[in-house]
């Protein structure tokens, strides 16, 4: 989709300018519309849970923890920019896989009580025995086949789809920084769309296989141990288990790090979290700063706004959204809505604007009144296949039973696969569209140099957009490049969607088999494996990539500090192509080319 993309709308800032550039205004406030529905799903999840291990773990009160904990990342993304994200991502990365594995070696080597594979295998054995699993292949804790994992899937598979298609993040990431992207362990498909996907591949596979292994190792680890341990007095509900609270809060992995590691694993927990959600919550403030900057603002109120004043409205915006969200997550808290049941629900939400948005890039066809309208058709019936079935399965509508997973499991998959039926409905209903993709090229051909001329020359700057053109030589030659890139990219996807949703799971859930102890101390071991992998990829590999840049950037600094030599914030490019001159200093101007 990003290699897609990229050729049909090659300036686009957002996906909601594709959006608005193939169907017009309708079709954009639609899109517009469950944008920012995702962007506060999101960040809600962030805070619920980042608040409910904080108030576990420190007594600090839930109300005040959603509020405080948008603090830093308010200042740091308003001040430090985007490359400030870049940087904080990458430390925060880090720091979460140094912390998981801490947890893993404690878990499976040192730990006094449980130490080793073998062990907490024989503590999933007697837990089983003592609470067998409704739905589980004879009620144990050590098979695939589970009944409620399999909704789970699903429900999770579908909720994600939503989330990554319609994060609306802002493009402007890789416009400005294409290279260090590819470092990256890439997340929403919308921010990389605008860079070149060639260089960015690289990144989304490394990517997607090292985030596996965070998943899949923290759950073998944090969830199977709080299993474990749960009857012994260092559990911290002990003699009691977990609420479902508590499960649904995100409770599962801080009670078992404290199990684990008493306050030392407490501490790491904090910290953990804190890392998770600040990363995450610093992409949102992105994406719903360049939505309420570019798309509403620029768009519908202020088309002439010069870049400097948009630059201020992106930070008010910040401010805002944060306070918003911190205020929204409160009363969810009060209201008794926690971290698990948004993230069952974001599917029924959001996941009906999918497939309009993939066909938006992928058929010509499909018409504005069918992107326009399959997506609220398809809310409206998830809506009601999500109540219905609550409804009809407790006899009444409360927080519990709509939490609950086949409520969940009827509206996300009817969010998800209505638009199959709406949208080629619509279609042919109000006459085929035949687009030639040519208004999505033409989107801010000259926009961008006039923002970055009047742009205050400062640190705020890294918010504005870099626009490029090339010559038909050098647009052929991308688009050859992309082209192959696609085909890379298709079979990697066919390859590892079926390797990692069928070849893998699905016999270990047709077969019910039960791990025996040798098995489970080698899922164990790859699992630890994979996540050396995922930290060599995430953790090392940038820098080595980067090595020339941190070289420049050291010796730039104590140039600085030296009094030497005054650093350049950054080049530029301009709208012809030519290198213009290095942001001027007081007292010079310094040509820079751009890296």
């Amino acid at each position: 989709m990003s290699c897609r993309l990229k050729r049909r709308a090659p300036n686009a800032h957002t996906f909601l300018e594709v959006i608005k550039a193939r169907y017009g205004v309708v079709t954009h406030i639609v899109f517009l519309v469950f944008g920012l529905m995702t962007n506060i799903l999101v960040t809600a999840m962030l805070l619920t849970g980042g608040s409910a291990v904080a108030s576990s773990l420190c007594g600090v009160p839930t109300a005040a923890a959603c509020y405080l904990l948008p603090v830093g990342v308010v200042l740091y993304t308003m001040f430090g920019g985007i490359k400030a994200t870049f940087l904080t991502d990458y430390v925060h990365t880090v720091i979460i896989l140094a912390i998981v594995f801490v947890f893993a070696f404690s878990a499976y080597a040192t730990n006094a009580v449980v130490g080793s594979p073998g062990k907490v295998w024989e503590l999933l054995v007697d837990a089983g025995k003592r609470h067998p699993v409704s739905g589980n292949h004879e009620g144990s804790y050590l098979t695939m086949r589970s009944q409620q994992g399999a909704v789970f899937f699903v429900i999770n598979i579908v909720g994600n789809f939503g989330t990554v298609f319609l994060d609306n993040g802002t493009l402007l990431h890789l416009l400005l920084s294409a290279e260090f992207m590819s470092d990256s362990a890439l997340g929403y498909y919308n921010k990389a769309i605008a860079a070149s996907p060639v260089d960015a591949l690289p990144g989304y596979v490394m990517g997607g296989l090292s985030w596996f292994a965070i998943p899949w190792l923290c759950a073998t680890t944090m969830g199977l141990a709080a299993i474990a341990l749960e009857n012994n007095p260092v559990f911290p509900t002990y003699p009691n288990r977990m609420s479902k609270a508590d499960v649904s809060a995100g409770l599962v992995l801080p009670y078992a790090a404290i199990a684990l590691l008493g306050k030392g694993g407490a501490g790491a927990t904090l910290l953990l979290i804190f890392m998770a959600v600040t990363s995450a919550s610093s992409a949102e403030l992105i994406a719903v700063s360049s939505i309420w900057t570019y798309d509403i603002y620029q768009t519908y109120i202020n088309p002439k706004a010069d870049g400097k004043f948009l630059i201020r409205m992106s930070h008010v915006s910040c401010i805002v959204y944060a306070i918003a969200l911190a205020s929204f997550s409160t009363g969810l808290f009060y209201a008794g809505i926690s971290m698990g049941y948004l993230y069952l629900m974001m599917g029924c939400i959001i996941s009906s604007a999918v497939i309009p948005a993939t066909l938006t890039l992928m058929w010509k066809d499909q018409n504005w009144q069918a992107a326009a309208f399959s997506p609220v058709l398809g809310l409206a019936c998830a809506l009601i296949a999500w109540l219905v079935t609550a409804k009809k399965q407790c006899g009444a509508l409360t927080v519990d039973c709509t939490g609950s997973n086949n409520p969940m499991l009827a509206g996300n998959v009817t969010a998800l696969l209505s638009p199959l039926v709406f949208v080629p409905a619509l279609t042919f209903a109000f006459g085929r569209q035949n687009y030639d993709w040519v208004s999505m090229k033409m989107i801010r051909k000259g926009d961008d140099s006039d923002i970055i001329r009047r742009a205050s020359v400062s640190a705020e700057s890294d918010v504005v957009p870099v626009a490029t053109t090339m010559s038909a030589d050098q647009d052929a030659a991308e688009q050859a490049k992309l082209k192959k890139a696609a085909i890379i990219s298709r079979s990697l996807t066919a390859f590892m969607t079926i390797a990692m949703l069928v070849l893998w799971p699905m016999p270990m859930y047709g077969s019910g088999y039960i791990f025996s102890k040798k098995f489970f101390t080698g899922w164990v071991v790859v699992g630890i494996m994979w996540l050396f992998f995922s930290s060599f990829c995430v953790g090392l590999f940038p820098l080595w990539q980067g090595r020339k840049t941190m070289v420049h950037t050291v010796k730039s600094i104590v140039l600085d500090l030296s009094g030497k030599k005054h650093p350049v914030t950054h080049g530029r490019v301009s709208v012809s192509g030519t290198e213009e001159d290095g942001l001027e200093t007081p007292d010079e101007k310094t040509a820079v080319k751009p890296e």
